[in-house]
């Protein structure tokens, strides 16, 4: 489904001060989503972690990445976090950091970093039309095997011991992964878009690959979602039924779409956390559980 061969450099058209701030994460929340709701925000500290950024090789290219483990890990369960569509902000620092406290090693990839900052764009509609339109699937791919390859050889994380969860654009994400690498054991893919058109940067979605996909997939989607419609979930449900994978898709009838999002008014508190139970449950039954 993708070109091994594929390697994204650096982009000819930034100059090194620009490439150099576009290669690290950024801090607090992304711009877009400000102000924050501040009254059910999640903090979770980092005592007892080994938690920040770190950089992961991709051929010549270095990308960043926030990761959180316990302090002196060995052979701990791994959770590759896959961004929403503001990139690796505050929110998903801080889900790394719940992970890690459980005790897995949590990484969260940069994956927009080649075509732009995320965290600094204000206009939600800027942001889709000129950084997010233009990553491609490909890219994302490599990268997120290049993150496992990393985690497994230098944060003390367990090759056959992998989960992959993502929210809004990482939901997406979280399916196709799941499809691209036989490593992965266990996937929860939150409110992933699931059917689309088919273009150059972005040739499949969830539904294309529901049929044939082999890892356990849990869909937590939202009743109340304006883009994702439960049409669309429907389908999704009845090509899983066709295959072996044995996923399934979980519904929050009263929610709209970034019910996890404890930031934003989408929050959910209810929903959130059953569905973070939820999760973590599918980890462990297929085998990623932390000890």
């Amino acid at each position: 489904m993708y070109d091994k061969d594929f390697e994204a450099e650096q982009p000819s058209d930034v100059s090194r001060r620009d490439f150099f701030i576009k290669t690290s994460l950024a801090a607090g929340f992304a711009l877009a989503v400000q102000p924050v709701s501040a009254d059910t925000i999640i903090s979770t500290d980092s005592k007892g972690l080994d938690a920040g950024e770190v950089k992961i090789p991709v051929g010549k290219f270095e990308l960043p990445a926030y990761r959180a483990m316990p302090t002196g890990a060995k052979s701990a369960p791994l959770v590759i976090v896959i961004q929403e569509i503001f990139g690796v902000h505050e929110y998903i620092g801080d889900v790394c950091r719940r992970l890690a406290k459980l005790g897995y090693v949590a990484v969260a990839p940069e994956l927009f970093v080649r075509q732009g900052d995320p965290s600094k764009v204000t206009d939600m509609q800027k942001l889709r039309s000129e950084i997010v339109s233009k990553v491609p699937d490909n890219q994302v791919m490599l990268d997120l095997d290049a993150t496992v390859a990393w985690a497994v050889k230098n944060s003390g994380a367990h090759e056959n011991k992998i989960a992959v969860t993502g929210f809004c654009w990482g939901g997406r994400i979280t399916w196709l992964y799941a499809a691209h690498n036989p490593k992965i054991k266990a996937g929860v893919a939150w409110y992933g878009g699931l059917e689309g058109k088919s273009e150059p940067l972005r040739p499949t979605f969830p539904l294309d690959i529901a049929k044939t996909l082999q890892v356990p997939v849990l869909g937590q989607y939202a009743g109340e979602d304006q883009n994702i419609t439960l049409v669309s979930v429907e389908k999704m449900k009845a090509a899983l039924k066709e295959g072996k994978s044995q996923s399934e898709i979980v519904v929050y009838p009263k929610s709209p779409h970034g019910f996890h999002a404890d930031y934003r008014p989408s929050y959910r508190k209810e929903d959130a956390e059953t569905g973070w139970k939820r999760m973590l449950e599918w980890f462990q039954k297929h085998g990623v559980k932390a000890s």
